[in-house]
């Protein structure tokens, strides 16, 4: 096992990585920035090392203080989490150049599955089935390019190869609108993504977004661990998640699973990851891969057992999978409801002191926090400050207990999304299950 990492992310997710450290023995060094220095995981941490300023890109984007942090303490890893650095192909290399094992996948994989069109040709390979599309990047000749949209079909989307977050995208339904949205997209995604390649696929009207949670040990051994519904979406940011996804019975799991293991043992996957899908009328498409952990991943461990932290760091130890497909078992279901601090009206960020919190509890509720009472959040950074899960033996009772707990939870002196929450788990179409990515979007008037 590890002796010593580092955790290179901050909040919850650097709790929980802490967590799962100390249960494996690991010692912990947590980097902090100047504005982060009353974090709880750097008060529980074995060790702490300010690495810069509240700004992310003088502290957690900072990769030779990272890397610094990791010499001076003795450290032989460093785990990035999810957002930040997780998905930078440079950093991971630069990690493992450096004489340090990075938590994840090799930089080549992370290359390889960043950029969507070679992605996309990997997936095809591997058998995975994709959105119909150019089948590669598209140039500036407009006969051309309205010759691919007249194959695929009307509605097609523009985007960006190296996109993400919802950015560098445009949805394109006639001929006329084609190419001047082609330039602009292109535009976009130099500015945005340094990157100007775009590409072209057909636009699905009414998906769910399905994906598929996945741990790999880089040694030919891979497995799914079941599928997340995370269709609940604003502006193209989940807001809630659960799993197992309504309707996806065991023999489309299993299908889509099974295409998704191959993919990982053909690429030499090393780590968890999510294999993200659209998924209509009976079909899954894939969009992406994320080669790091998710935000949503308690509702996986919910419903296997599997503590996916942990497997990540197993695997970067060098140790081979120690689950085996058929020991995965899905029961029961759960939900996991981003809480973050933001005006529930406007959803702007709404940072501020904490004056009193109080956690929600009871069977099969899960609250993943880094915040306390007396706590300011900084304004410097992404708005959620906890995560909170619930469980049940079905559906309808985690729904029953995600409408006590958010009635428990207490967060006063900041405004939260909490009444948004509440208003999703008493929508009739949320309980029958099955609501598409835009429906959200739609019913909140955006």
């Amino acid at each position: 096992m590890l002796d010593k990492i580092v955790i290179a992310n901050r909040g919850e997710i650097a709790l929980r990585i802490l967590r799962a450290c100390k249960e494996l023995g690991i010692k912990t060094v947590a980097v902090h920035s100047t504005a982060d220095r009353d974090l709880k995981h750097v008060k529980l941490a074995d060790e702490t090392i300010c690495i810069g300023k509240p700004s992310a890109k003088d502290s957690y984007l900072n990769v030779p203080s990272i890397i610094a942090a990791a010499e001076v303490t003795g450290a032989v890893a460093i785990h990035p989490g999810y957002g930040f650095l997780s998905e930078n192909a440079d950093f991971a290399e630069q990690v493992e150049k450096s004489g340090f094992i990075f938590v994840g996948p090799k930089a080549e994989t992370i290359r390889l599955m960043g950029d969507k069109v070679s992605a996309i040709e990997a997936m095809k390979k591997a058998g995975v089935p994709c959105v119909p599309g150019s089948g590669g990047p598209i140039g500036e000749d407009a006969k051309q390019n309205a010759a691919i949209a007249k194959r695929i079909g009307y509605p097609v989307i523009i985007k960006a190869a190296g996109g993400g977050g919802g950015r560098g995208m445009r949805v394109v339904r006639n001929e006329e609108e084609l190419q001047n949205s082609v330039a602009l997209t292109k535009s976009e995604a130099g500015q945005f993504f340094g990157n100007d390649m775009v590409y072209m696929e057909k636009y699905l009207e009414n998906p769910r977004h399905i994906e598929i949670q996945v741990l790999a040990d880089g040694q030919g051994n891979a497995i799914y661990l079941g599928e997340r519904d995370c269709s609940m979406q604003r502006r193209h940011q989940k807001v809630l998640e659960e799993a197992p996804a309504p309707g996806i019975t065991e023999d489309m799991r299993r299908y889509i699973g099974e295409r998704c293991v191959r993919a990982c043992i053909e690429i030499n996957y090393r780590g968890a990851g999510t294999f993200e899908f659209l998924y209509e009328n009976g079909e899954f498409y894939f969009i992406e891969m994320n080669t790091r952990i998710q935000v949503e991943h308690p509702v996986t461990e919910m419903i296997t057992g599997v503590d996916l932290i942990k497997e990540q760091l197993k695997i970067a130890a060098g140790q081979p999978l120690s689950i085996k497909q058929d020991e995965i078992h899905i029961r029961g279901h759960a939900i996991e409801c981003r809480i973050n601090a933001e005006d529930p009206q406007t959803f702007l960020p709404a940072p501020g002191k904490i004056q009193w919190f109080h956690a929600p509890g009871g069977l099969g509720v899960r609250w993943d926090s880094h915040i306390y009472s007396g706590y300011t959040v900084p304004p410097h950074y992404d708005s959620m400050i906890g995560k909170l899960i619930c469980y049940g033996e079905n559906r309808d009772i985690a729904i029953a207990r995600m409408r006590q707990a958010l009635d428990e939870i207490v967060v006063e002196g900041i405004k939260t999304n909490i009444p948004l929450h509440k208003e999703i788990l008493r929508d009739e179409n949320f309980h029958s299950g099955g609501t598409n990515i835009h429906y959200l979007h739609k019913k909140l008037g955006l």
